[in-house]
Parts: structure tokens; C-alpha cells; sequence
């Protein structure tokens, strides 16, 4: 089971690669995507007639490439994405689906092989959150179909996470650590887990809501150009504000989880090790988001951006205090 484990692994990061590969074929070919506009602009560089007068030279005429490969005589009033682009994104979307089923079976043979529940140290815990991603992204795609050509980055950084995961931070499957094992194992990472899962998905929307803010200001370069076809900015701030409120109650568990497993393991609730240090930190930031979000005289996009500041305090906690820190969470 564990060889198979990590054999799903590899067929899960080559199944996102093709996918990414698949998205990056609307992206560049399709005509919804700023590349796609772009290619079929028609020029507009003035030609020189006698003595150097410039005059504008005739429209054109530039057929759409969904009249190409769309129903005879279609005529759509706004960009659509070509027949071949379109199939191409939706066959990045079914291998995306694939890819998910794959990452979830390598979880569940990790589990079997271990015998326990499949977040026992760093690289566990790190597919797990990624598996969370995924399926949060899948769920968005489903109720915001429009924003299937973002599916190119989200895969890229699955195939990168997963990559690192899979070469850096491998372990080799074996029983818990004695501090492990204790049912707060259950409790405190499987609320941290799904917090984080949440925050994940959070920052999705914060993310699209600063670029779609300022793509209504007037702003038209790249990335604000990617918001043109996303949600309204006050519905994607609403609903970073609404998975915030929902994750919050359960990173608030989980690090509360955490000091009561530390007195019953070391002796002492709460020592200042990186690992707690670190999770008190994001817990500040969220809090204060929630409370600048609450608060009428503070700017939503200030208030967005402590939100982003907190998803990257806890991308210190996951990678940076594994990494960079020694302490009792070394184990990790």
C-alpha cells in the first residue's frame, strides 16, 4: 500500500500536468482570455500617404473564432471561446477531476499502509491540505463555471506544491511519534486541517476581489485584466468574509486543542515553541480581520489584505517552521 501510495502520487502530479497543460491551451487559443483578444485585435497603425500625412487606414474585418468553429450564421455579442479552445478547457476540467480522485486514493493507501490516519508528519499533512484545495477549487468552478480558465494557475501550483512535496519533504511510512500518539491527534489536526483547508479556499476570493476592485477603477493590465469575467467585487468579498468567519472558530479550536495536547505530552499549555508561536501569530491576523471587516470605518480592500497577510503567516506556520526552526514540533 505504500508503494502504491507513492505511485499514485507520481500519476496524480502528471494527470494536474497535463491539465495545466490543457487550460494553457484555451488560455493562449481561446478568445476569452486576455491572449486570446489580444491575437484577434485587428491593427490599428496609421498608414503615411504623400508628404508624411497620416490618415486611418480602413477597418479590418476579423471573423471571431467561435463563427469558425461554432454553428453556421452564430453571431454572439461578446468574445466566446473557440470550439477546440473550449473542449481543450473542458477536457483540462475532467482531468483536473481525475487528478482529485487520484490525490484522494493516495491519501486513503497512506492511511491504510500506516494504519492511522494519513497526517502523521509534514508530508502528510501537506497533501492532505492540498487534496483540500483542490476540492475547494472544483467546488468553485462548479457554482462559477466563468472562472475556468484561472484553472491554469490553480493547477500550476498543485503540480508545484505537490512536486516539492513529493522530492523534499518525503517520508517514508511508519508509526507515530510517542508525542503523537494521543487521540488529541484526531482533534487538534483534523481542526487545523480543515481550518486550513477553509483558508485555502479563502483566499480565492480575496484574491479575485482585489483584482476585480480594480478592474472596475479603471485598471486594465495584467493581473486586473484576469477579473473581467469574474464575480461582482461585493459578492467575492461577501463570500471572503463568510469562509473567514467559518474557519476561524475552528483554527481557534484547533490551536486551543493543541495547548491542552502539549500539557498532557510536555508538561505545560503553551511554551513559545516556533510551531505555537507561529499559529498564535495567524490567529491575531485573522482576528483582525474579522474585527476590520466588522468595523464600518475601515476600507474593505484593507481589510482583504490583512486576510492575505494571514493566509501567508499560516504558509510560514505549514513550510517555514518545518523547515527554518528547531523546536519540539521537529517532528513535523
Amino acid at each position: 500500500m505504500a508503494a502504491l501510495s507513492d505511485q499514485l502520487l507520481v500519476v496524480s502530479i502528471m494527470a494536474y500536468l497535463v491539465a495545466m497543460i490543457c487550460h494553457a491551451v484555451e488560455f493562449a487559443f481561446g478568445d476569452r482570455s486576455v491572449v486570446g483578444r489580444v491575437a484577434v485585435r485587428p491593427a490599428r497603425e496609421p498608414a503615411l500617404v504623400g508628404a508624411g500625412a497620416a490618415v486611418e487606414p480602413p477597418p479590418v474585418a476579423v471573423e471571431p473564432l467561435s463563427a469558425i468553429d461554432g454553428p453556421a450564421g452564430a453571431q454572439p455579442d461578446g468574445p466566446q471561446p473557440s470550439g477546440r479552445a473550449a473542449l481543450a478547457g473542458r477536457i483540462a476540467v475532467v482531468l483536473t477531476v481525475v487528478a482529485a480522485v487520484v490525490h484522494l486514493a493516495t491519501l486513503v493507501t497512506r492511511g491504510i499502509a500506516a494504519e492511522r490516519m494519513p497526517w502523521g508528519n509534514m508530508y502528510e499533512f501537506v497533501l492532505a491540505i492540498t487534496f483540500v484545495g483542490i476540492a475547494a477549487w472544483l467546488g468553485l468552478l462548479l457554482r462559477r463555471p466563468a472562472l475556468r480558465h484561472l484553472g491554469l494557475f490553480m493547477t500550476l501550483v498543485m503540480v508545484l506544491l505537490l512536486g516539492v512535496t513529493g522530492l523534499v519533504i518525503y517520508t517514508p511510512v511508519g508509526p507515530l511519534v510517542p508525542a503523537l500518539d494521543s487521540y488529541w491527534f484526531y482533534v487538534h489536526i483534523s481542526a487545523i486541517g480543515f481550518a486550513s483547508g477553509a483558508f485555502v479556499l479563502g483566499i480565492v476570493p480575496a484574491v479575485l476581489y482585489l483584482l476585480r476592485n480594480g478592474y472596475d477603477q479603471g485598471k486594465r493590465s495584467f493581473p486586473y485584466s484576469l477579473a473581467e469575467r469574474v464575480p461582482a467585487a461585493d459578492v467575492l468579498e461577501r463570500l471572503t468574509f463568510r469562509i473567514h468567519a467559518f474557519a476561524f472558530p475552528l483554527w481557534t479550536m484547533g490551536v486551543i486543542g493543541g495547548a491542552i495536547w502539549a500539557e498532557a505530552s510536555w508538561g505545560r499549555y503553551w511554551g513559545w515553541d516556533p510551531k505555537e508561536t507561529w499559529s498564535f501569530i495567524s490567529w491575531v491576523i485573522y482576528a483582525g480581520y474579522l474585527h476590520a471587516r466588522a468595523t464600518p470605518s475601515v476600507k474593505r480592500t484593507v481589510a482583504t489584505w490583512i486576510a492575505i497577510i494571514g493566509f501567508l503567516t499560516m504558509l510560514m506556520n505549514l513550510f517555514g517552521v518545518n523547515l527554518f526552526f528547531e523546536g519540539l514540533h521537529s517532528y513535523a
